[in-house]
Order: C-alpha cells, then sequence, then structure tokens
C-alpha cells in the first residue's frame, strides 16, 4: 500500500511540473515562428514561379 501512494505522489509531481513547463514555454513565445517558418518553402516556391 505504501507504494501506491509513492506512485500517486511521483505521478503528481511530474503532471504539476509538466503543467508548468507548458505554460512557461507558452509565456516565452518560444514556438511563435514555427507557423512562419512552416510557410517558408511555399513563399519560395511562389516567388521562382512569378519570375518566369
Amino acid at each position: 500500500m505504501e507504494i501506491l501512494i509513492l506512485q500517486v505522489f511521483v505521478s503528481l509531481v511530474l503532471v504539476t511540473g509538466s503543467v508548468l513547463l507548458f505554460v512557461f514555454t507558452c509565456r516565452q513565445r518560444d514556438f511563435d515562428h514555427a507557423d512562419r517558418l512552416a510557410l517558408l518553402p511555399v513563399t519560395e516556391a511562389d516567388d521562382e514561379g512569378k519570375k518566369s
């Protein structure tokens, strides 16, 4: 029974840490440029098509 309590405690600590890190990352806006970078090859292809 003691190991079950320990497992629940460790799981709660891991979940809390994950949520805190997710909130911290969202506040830092580290991944805001991912959408722009994903569309970069599309804009380069469009520019080449306009030159022809």
